[in-house]
């Protein structure tokens, strides 16, 4: 009896189709062999942004204080100049509720001072003034005694050549008469007559040396008595200098310590505004540091972060040494970002769903802590927006783009473990077909 089963379970009459699926298997893998592939460079970074003052910034009290009132909690959102919270002194030298009033005082007096030698220095002045006109006259009247006695001089001068004139004469008619008395010409009488008048004469001459000889010494007199004049009001005046350099010296230093005091003044005054923590820009608070009331603060001391409500959101990625000769200037790069379900193909980064294009903007030149290479991409403003949840800091996946090659040369590429190949940016290669245009 032929069972019917074993003809269902054993094909053996019936024609394999093996060969006929191998060959469809066959073509078909060489048709996908061609298929385009798009070579890519996977990467991580995180959410951040282009401009430093939206970036999350530290909240700083500039100076040292005691917490007395909380205005905020976690979590709230802020505007600029709003306030944090509000500090108390703690050190010992601003402790003084009076002490901008003191010290605005302190100034006035000090400028008091400054008028009185501002004062001071006008009297000198004016001594100065006064002393100078009193040696003027002392001199104009010595100068006046000082031309009489000139001419007296020169009268009593005149006065002894006459009588020096004349005793010549007279010492002739003596020495003649003498002769003539020894010869017995004359007589005794008339030759002591001459003597007489001789003798006179000597006399005479005698009297007006003397007198002009005095004239000099009054002269001389004079001169000494200008100089100690001089002497004496030049003393007086450099007395009189040194009390006014003194105290223009005194204003200059009072002028310091006015200065001095305004400017602490101005730091007391800038001090008392910074007894509240305010909000440098609009955002949220965050990770505050400080706990409750009483808590000291130390100057600079971080009390928490504020995230900026608006952002230009850019990403920032980490590239590997092998890798950044791939990367370039307005490179195309599809970013997956975390929260956000996305389907990749990774040879087909173009047909994936759930990524958003952006394109590198910057990369730097120098390696990071890391010891990788971070490069900043912005949005593709012609495509898909990127979506408006993200938040500074969320993690970020990135595709950069490069060549479009078949799939066998990408097979054949790893297999042989060369790297992709270099990738040129339409812009780069716009720019370097200008410049040999250019050269040409």
């Amino acid at each position: 009896m032929k069972l019917r089963s074993f003809e269902s379970i054993y094909h053996i009459n019936k024609e394999s189709q093996v060969k006929t699926w191998f060959y469809y298997f066959a073509i078909l893998f060489i048709i996908v062999l061609f298929l385009p592939w798009t070579q890519n460079i996977q990467v991580r970074g995180s959410v951040s942004t282009l401009y430093q003052d939206q970036r999350p910034q530290q909240l700083n009290s500039q100076i040292p204080g005691r917490i007395i009132k909380w205005h905020v909690k976690n979590g709230d959102f802020v505007k600029k100049g709003d306030t944090i919270l509000q500090l108390s002194e703690v050190k010992d030298d601003y402790l003084d509720p009076e002490l901008l009033r003191r010290t605005q005082e302190q100034v006035a007096a000090k400028k008091g001072v400054g008028e009185y030698y501002r004062a001071k220095v006008g009297t000198t002045e004016a001594q100065l003034g006064a002393i100078n006109a009193s040696r003027d006259l002392k001199l104009s009247q010595l100068k006046i005694k000082l031309s009489q006695l000139n001419s007296k001089i020169a009268a009593e001068e005149a006065e002894l050549a006459a009588i020096g004139n004349e005793m010549k004469l007279l010492e002739d008619q003596y020495g003649r008469q003498k002769k003539m008395y020894e010869e017995g010409l004359v007589s005794l009488t008339q030759f002591q007559q001459r003597a007489v008048s001789y003798q006179n004469a000597l006399a005479k001459r005698t009297a007006a040396e003397n007198k002009l000889s005095q004239s000099r010494q009054e002269l001389t007199t004079l001169d000494i008595e200008r100089n100690a004049i001089m002497q004496d009001y030049t003393e007086k005046v450099s007395k009189i200098q040194g009390e006014r350099f003194q105290s223009m010296g005194q204003i200059e230093g009072n002028t310091g310590d006015i200065a001095k005091l305004e400017n602490q003044a101005a730091n007391y005054r800038a001090r008392q505004n910074m007894y509240a923590v305010l909000a440098s820009q609009d955002g949220q608070v965050v990770q505050l540091t400080k706990s409750g009331i009483g808590e000291i603060l130390k100057d600079t001391e971080s009390i928490g972060t504020i995230v900026p409500k608006m952002a230009n959101s850019a990403v920032e990625i980490y590239v590997k040494p092998v890798d950044l000769p791939l990367m370039q200037v307005g490179q195309r790069v599809m970013c997956i970002f975390d929260g956000f379900p996305a389907i990749v193909f990774s040879g087909w980064p173009n047909s994936s769903y759930g990524t958003f294009a952006g394109k590198v903007v910057a990369i730097e030149n120098n390696i990071g802590a890391n010891g990788l290479f971070k490069a900043l991409i912005v949005e593709d403003k012609s495509e898909k927006p990127w979506p408006r949840q993200i938040k500074i800091g969320a993690g970020v996946k990135g595709i950069a783009i490069l060549n479009d090659v078949p799939i066998w040369y990408e097979l054949w590429r790893n297999i042989n473990g060369f790297p992709p190949d270099y990738y040129v940016s339409k812009s780069e290669s716009a720019n370097t077909a200008d410049e040999k245009g250019k050269k040409n």
